[in-house]
């Protein structure tokens, strides 16, 4: 077996691994961020269970940083005080950003770890089967229920030859998004293998991991071989090392070759990961903003490699330069090194150790600027500024463009080689045990309001179609995340006047007058993040069915969690016949559900459009009572 198959079926609660089938699985870890989390943790309140079931579940508070009021505040007193109360482990704000911290010091190879974060695939990086997923199927996996989804294919992706100096781990995940898409990968693992892994440290692993979600891939893997051992041992963690690979002669679905040594510096251009281009097509151009951080490149490797190459210069005056350390242990060894002074030292504003300007929490560009960006997303208005062109790139591409002014190619300019340390500097004191803890009063701030439940299935829905939006619409369009949105996480109702404001500052109002409706959308509805809040703000609009050429997984998963039909074209060409204000309706929904075959009605123009809804039959039951908890009480 591959090493996918092999962690499945040592996990396997329920189904047959067979491509396409519904299978269920153990989960060994689970951890949450305060941006999804505070809403998660409601859920798991619901479901009545006393302590976490898992062997190790983490709460992180690495998002929503920016206190300009109390109601981040309040939203972080309400995740510590409601997750010790429930067995699981608290890292405290400024500790660092979840997937750099979980790979740091939770992490295990052959475990699972569901997150309700896309990223979660980070922990792939040392050989866990880590998926990303909504908060309701994190809150049900802490309370011990196993976790759904469709046994995807495994992609063994060939790593031959040796990456040159200039080019990174990033530049390998940017080419198999050129050669695949964001679309890629969806119901597939990304399985890494060949003589080419050898080379590439763990933090390296676990940037093409972390990125791996943009393709849609249900996760992504490396094998646990020495480089993981002495990453484990290095951060005192040798107990935790167990090797995983494939079996010799392990059979695929699909296979990929990359050779290291022929690849270049690439970088994705707006608006999306997908749009790869060479440096060197794109060298020259001026750069207003670099931003070094972020989840997928904020290691200790990382940054020690752009303090190398910033040491000693000053960053160009037109630039401005901010650097965003992954994690404490990080900033800390910087900070010992001297490697944070010769950052500070060229010009560079360092900031706090949390996802920051990835998510839109903070430095907006200016208008129309260009943003390189270490980051892994690049969609439209991420960054807070509609009109600012962002970019894609390895931290030595940003480095090295920082000093010039211009994007450059870094390939060729002397690097000096960094080592992975032999020892990281270990310090857990933010890090919240639960054991330690007793009698814990969980508060309660007022801006935290119930959440929606979705109502059992009416045997006819209609209503107007709201909006007609095209293909990759994803979960920034339908819910927004940036400074001023975050702070309101736990509060839908609020929420609920900027759905889908990216596409149409209209659609709140409109769906609040025609008491719901339908959503019309074109391929690949719903990629990106793993925010729940994206099918709860259209649930508690009264949203009865989103109807597309197609879904990205976890957000088709949230839409059915909480009983919104997401129902397929089965004619593909039969999106051109709907449009925003036809009036729509299906009859026999119900029945519909159990065949998996709907006919919508378009009212406004006489015809029938043929609809299909793909799910498993534990999914049929669950959008007929209206929603996973509505499902578990019946």
């Amino acid at each position: 077996m591959n090493l996918t198959q092999k962690i499945i079926k040592a996990h396997l609660v329920s189904g047959n691994m067979n491509v396409g089938e519904e299978i269920s699985v153990k989960i060994d870890q689970t951890l949450t961020q305060d941006s999804t989390g505070t809403m998660a943790y409601l859920q798991f309140e619901a479901t009545g269970v006393d302590k976490v079931k898992t062997e190790r579940s983490v709460a992180y508070i690495d998002h929503n940083m920016l206190q300009a009021s109390q109601l981040n505040a309040d939203d972080h007193a309400y995740i510590q005080s409601v997750a010790l109360s429930h067995g699981i482990y608290v890292s405290k704000p400024g500790n660092g950003i979840c997937h750099q911290v979980h790979l740091e010091r939770f992490g295990k190879p052959g475990k699972t770890l569901l997150g309700s974060d896309s990223h979660t695939p980070t922990g792939g990086g040392i050989g866990m089967l880590a998926i990303g997923a909504g908060g309701l199927d994190v809150a049900l996996a802490m309370g011990g229920a196993p976790f759904y989804l469709i046994m995807p294919k495994v992609v063994n992706v060939e790593l031959k030859g040796k990456l040159k100096k200039g080019v990174t781990a990033k530049d390998v995940i940017l080419k198999v998004l050129e050669i695949l898409t964001t679309a890629g990968g969806v119901g597939k693992v990304m399985e890494y293998t060949g003589d080419g892994v050898k080379y590439l440290t763990v933090p390296e692993r676990a940037t093409i991991t972390n990125m791996g979600a943009e393709l849609g891939a249900t996760t992504s893997i490396f094998p646990a071989d020495e480089t993981t051992r002495r990453f484990l041992e290095a951060q005192g963690r040798g107990e935790d090392y167990t090797p995983m690979s494939a079996d010799e002669g392990a059979t695929y679905d699909e296979h990929i070759v990359i050779d290291l040594d022929e690849l270049s510096p690439l970088a994705a251009c707006p608006h999306s990961p997908g749009n790869v281009k060479p440096i060197k097509e794109l060298a020259g151009k001026k750069v207003d903003q670099i931003c070094i951080g972020s989840c997928t490149n904020s290691s200790y490797l990382d940054l020690m490699k752009v303090a190398a190459i910033l040491k000693g210069k000053t960053v160009s005056p037109e630039v401005s330069l901010t650097v965003s350390p992954g994690s404490r242990q990080v900033l800390t060894m910087l900070a010992e090194n001297g490697a944070l002074a010769d950052i500070i030292a060229a010009g560079a504003r360092v900031l706090e150790c949390a996802c920051g300007p990835c998510i839109g929490n903070g430095q907006s560009p200016k208008q129309g600027a260009v943003s390189l960006r270490t980051f892994n997303r690049n969609f439209f208005n991420r960054s807070g500024t509609p009109s600012a062109d962002v970019y894609l790139v390895s931290p030595e591409t940003a480095a090295v463009s920082a000093l010039t002014g211009v994007i450059t190619d870094p390939e060729g300019i002397d690097i000096p080689d960094i080592q992975m340390p032999e020892k990281f500097l270990i310090n857990d004191n933010l890090i919240l045990k639960p054991e330690n803890f007793r009698n814990i009063e969980i508060v309660r701030g007022d801006n935290i309001k119930p959440f929606p439940k979705g109502s059992a299935l009416g045997d006819t829905l209609t209503g107007e179609a709201l909006i007609k939006l095209g293909d990759d619409i994803t979960t920034d369009h339908i819910m927004p995340s940036n400074a001023a949105l975050l702070a309101y996480r736990s509060n839908i109702p609020y929420l609920s006047d900027y759905c889908l404001s990216n596409c149409d500052k209209e659609f709140p109002k409109r769906a609040k007058e025609k008491k719901g409706g339908f959503i019309v959308a074109g391929s690949n509805y719903g990629q990106g993040s793993s925010r729940e809040h994206a099918a709860l703000v259209p649930l508690y609009l009264g949203i009865k069915a989103v109807i597309a050429k197609s879904f990205a997984r976890i957000h088709k998963d949230n839409l059915m969690n909480n009983g919104i039909l997401p129902l397929v074209f089965e004619n593909a060409a039969d999106y051109d016949k709907i449009d925003a204000g036809d009036k729509l309706r299906i009859d026999n929904a119900v029945e519909s559900v159990g065949t998996r075959k709907f006919i919508l009605a378009d009212e406004t123009k006489n015809i029938t459009v043929p609809l299909r809804l793909e799910c498993g039959d534990r999914q049929q039951n669950m959008l007929i009572c209206g929603g996973s908890l509505n499902s578990i009480k019946h």
